[in-house]
């Protein structure tokens, strides 16, 4: 088996809160290119504040935040920052009477000239941004006519565009329906498979962690609970003990592939009945 590339950010005992209120302890994550890692666990339990401060967004009250040289990324200048990691937040304003291309184009700002402005790998990356992200039909409407899933797809797009090394995503998904869900989590892993791209993605649901992610990282209060492949991690014991609900979980012996399932109230009822 070979050995697991150095990663392209990793974040290093990290420490953070809010106005002195701790909220992530201790946290260590790597990204590493061609592999995506899920951060999975309860509202509250730190996933997106960690998420936040690979991106530079949630300054740490401790521990480094490390590229693949050893550079700090609190360190480097934020354009310089912006051309190697870029990152897909929950909700982002909705420009008024802009168009879909021109959003997209938004993503090129770390490769444009100081003074001229000048880009010219822009209007390609642009092009690809939307056609992968199935956006190239819409794109002279305005994005305030767009719906919640589309608008979703274009901010992607508007990420896509910038060309970095990692990706970090937070629940992606969000607003999106089955079809485009199932097609975002294929484009997320062919952007690892095919373009080495280092993706980290803060998701909910534990079976898109366990079908898109090569690695999971569990959060529980703060803490990183377990770090390992979906297997490893996503145990009905530890699942069930974070979460603070019966969760099931089964592995298929032959692809190894996890399946999670909570068990409330109601699924009891109906195991005994039947």
């Amino acid at each position: 088996m070979p050995l697991p590339s150095a990663p392209l950010l990793s974040g290093v005992d990290l420490c953070l809160g809010y106005q002195g209120h701790p909220v992530v302890d201790s946290a260590r994550v790597a990204l590493r290119p061609g592999r995506v890692t899920a951060l999975v666990g309860p509202n509250g339990s730190g996933k997106s504040t960690l998420l936040r401060a690979l991106a530079r967004l949630h300054r740490p009250d401790r521990g480094e935040i490390l590229l693949a040289d050893g550079a700090n990324a609190l360190d480097l200048p934020a354009k310089a920052y912006a051309r190697q990691v870029t990152m897909l937040a929950q909700s982002r304003p909705t420009p008024s009477g802009v168009c879909v291309r021109d959003v997209v184009g938004y993503g090129r700002h770390p490769h444009r000239a100081r003074f001229s402005g000048a880009d010219p790998d822009g209007p390609a990356a642009v092009a690809h941004a939307m056609e992968v992200t199935g956006v190239t039909p819409m794109a002279d409407r305005p994005v305030d006519e767009l719906s919640g899933g589309e608008l979703q797809r274009v901010w992607l797009a508007t990420c896509l565009a910038q060309q970095t090394a990692v990706l970090l995503l937070d629940e992606p998904t969000t607003f999106l329906d089955l079809r485009y869900q199932v097609e975002l989590l294929d484009l997320i892993r062919e952007l690892a498979d095919v373009h080495e791209v280092a993706i980290g993605v803060v998701l909910h649901d534990l079976n898109q962690a366990a079908a898109v992610a090569d690695e999971v990282v569990l959060l529980h209060a703060g803490r990183v609970r377990a770090t390992g492949s979906p297997a490893d991690v996503l145990t009905g014991d530890a699942l069930t003990d974070t979460y603070g609900i019966r969760i099931e979980v089964s592995v298929d012996p032959g692809t190894g592939h996890v399946t999670t399932r909570p068990v409330g109230r109601h699924t009891a009822r109906l195991h005994a009945a039947a």
